[in-house]
Formats: structure tokens, sequence, C-alpha cells
């Protein structure tokens, strides 16, 4: 026998057919006190890998390999997505698709750390290809080609990180942007390896070195430790001080005669006659030309001949493989030009 449903002591509707009300809303207590959210830096000075020999060792420590670009903070805020350089200076404009990328994280605030690079057909990242995206130094172009490899994150929806480990911090990150991502924002994934074993296998694919962090640091600015870089081949940014007219050389560039920091003078540290495409050889010449000088801005008692001095204001990323006992470099290979909005840095001689 079917039971009779039992009427309800809360009907759902009220037999006036009015409409339904929810109970009156008390007062806040003055007294609880409110849930702040911390609020969304402007800029965020960048942590800094410190350069070491050999890879550090422990459980303490993870590894990712080390990108060759442009260091960049991605800023997802209410009114828009900002790309900040190192520098703090603003190059939305150039990363489109970046851009675009970020507005469609599933995310109302943020702040990513992390590499504007551009690939080549293996998969490494190069340097000279992105400087050919934006349109060089000083180049105003805007870069199709590059995409954001994100291995930080500093500020998540409402909320600073710095003060968080980096494990918190990365457990938040791949949530955002999940590994094996082919979009134009993509996650620099932490590798299971020691750092050692790490570093051969990026040696013997020709990337340019690891990254090992701290896993229980927060996120600090400087190069205090916390991050570690090894490099597989040394690459520096130096001043062009001068260069060798050749007329068999592309763009009649012999080689470039560079120059590092040492206290408040320059110090010549060799000459650089590889690495320059035509296309790149024409242009650099063509730069070099407009800030000739008379007179060396360095002591040279070298042989060349057919030099022309320059005011060292270009600066040169530069390839190489050691340091000869007399304090120039080995192999030297030219990369590409650095922009000071990159904030970009002058090896300085200790």
């Amino acid at each position: 026998m079917t039971k009779t449903p039992r009427k309800s002591s809360k009907p759902l509707l009220h037999e006036s057919d009015a409409p339904v009300r929810g109970r009156p809303r008390r007062r806040r207590d003055p007294a609880q006190p409110n849930l702040l959210l911390d609020p969304m830096p402007d800029r965020i000075e960048p942590c800094l890998a410190l350069l070491k020999a050999r890879p550090p060792k422990g459980d303490d420590w993870v590894y990712e390999i080390k990108w060759d670009g442009y260091r960049l903070s991605v800023h997802i805020e209410p009114t828009g997505i900002r790309i900040l350089t190192r520098g703090g200076h603003d190059w939305t404009h150039r990363f489109p698709a970046i851009k675009q990328a970020a507005m469609w994280l599933p995310v109302g605030t943020a702040i990513l750390d992390g590499e504007a690079v551009v690939l080549d057909e293996q998969g490494r990242s190069d340097f000279g290809l992105l400087q050919q995206s934006l349109g060089g130094r000083g180049g105003k172009a805007m870069s199709s080609d590059a995409i954001f490899m994100a291995f930080d994150l500093l500020y998540f929806d409402g909320h600073d990180l710095r003060n968080s480990e980096l494990d918190m911090r990365r457990h938040l990150l791949e949530d955002l942007v999940p590994a094996e991502g082919q979009g134009d924002i993509r996650l620099s994934e932490e590798v299971e390896a020691d750092g050692d074993t790490l570093l051969r296998i990026a040696y013997e694919h020709g990337l340019e070195g690891i990254i090992a962090k701290r896993r229980g640091a927060p996120y600090r600015p400087g190069r205090l430790g916390d991050w570690v870089k090894v490099k597989c081949v040394q690459s520096d940014s130096f001043f062009i001080v001068g260069y060798e007219l050749s007329v068999a050389a592309r763009g009649r560039i012999g080689a470039l005669l560079i120059a590092a920091r040492k206290g408040n003078e320059l110090v010549y540290v060799g000459s650089v006659g590889t690495g320059f495409k035509e296309s790149e050889a024409w242009k650099l010449r063509g730069m070099m030309d407009r800030i000739k000088r008379k007179t060396p801005p360095i002591a040279y008692a070298g042989r060349r001949k057919d030099l022309v001095w320059l005011q060292p204001t270009l600066i040169a990323e530069i390839e190489y493989r050691a340091w000869t006992s007399d304090g120039k470099l080995r192999h030297a290979s030219y990369k590409g030009l650095r922009d000071r909005q990159d904030n970009a840095e002058v090896y300085e001689i200790e």
C-alpha cells in the first residue's frame, strides 16, 4: 500500500503565491575581521641565478633546463595584461601572442616569471632567432615566434606568493600552466635527475645549461644563491669597442674587439670573428659606423691593422669556451646584441 506523502513543514510555495523570501541577512559583527587580499605588486625585482662551475647536490635542490632568451614577467590584472622586461620596461606590445595566451589562462590575477624564447628546429632556445624576431637591438618589431616559458608564480588570485616555498609556488603554477602544453605560454618543467646527469644530457643536446633551485626557498630578488646556473658553454655580455675592417668578410667586419668592466675602466678581452650572418653583419656595421671615435676607449697593444674604434655603447652577447691565462676569451663566437631595456649586464672582471 502506497503511503500518502507527508506534507512538508517548510513548503516551497506559499498558499498565496507570494514570492518566497530568504531568511533576513544578519548584520556583520564589527568584531569579526575582514579577510584581506594582498595588494598586487606593480613590479617585482627578479630572483637571479648565481653562476657556479658544478651543480649543487642534495634532495633540497630541483633542476630545470636553462633558457636562452629575454627574462620577462607576465602580469594578469583586472585592467588587462602587462609584460615587463627584467629592467621594468613595458614590452606588452612586442609579444602579442604571449599577451593573448595570458588572457586565456584560468585565473583572475597573477604574476608569472619566465623567459621569452624562440625555439629552433630541434626545440632548443636560440637567442639569435629571438633577436631577429624582434628586429634586432633597438628594433621595435613584434615577435610572433616568441613563446613564454613560465618557471615561477609570484602572485595568484589575490595572494602574494613570494614568501611561500618554491614547492608551493610550483604546485600552483603546474595547475595553471599544464605540462607538455604547446601554446604560447608553456611550463618550464622540472627534470627528475641529479645535477651532474642533467648537465651531461644538456651538453650532449647542445643546450645552454641547467638551473638548480632550492625547493624550500622563498622568492628573493638578486643573486643570493637560492637559484644556481651551470652553463655547458659560457655566454656573457661585453662592450664592442672597435672592429677590424676586412674586404672579404660579411659586413666587411673582420673581427669585433670586445671589452669587459674592471672597476671604473674597460679592459680588452679579445676579438670575435665568427657567428655573423649576412644580414646581421651589415646591420651591425651600420650601427657601429654611427658611433666611431678617433681614439681607443681601452688600452690596446695588439697587432691588428685597419682598426675602427667605437664609443662603448653596443653590448654583444658572446659565447666562448674558456679564458686564456692572459685574460682573453678562447673560441669566442658572436650571438647577437643585447638591449639595455633587457637590463643587459656587461661582464665584470673581479
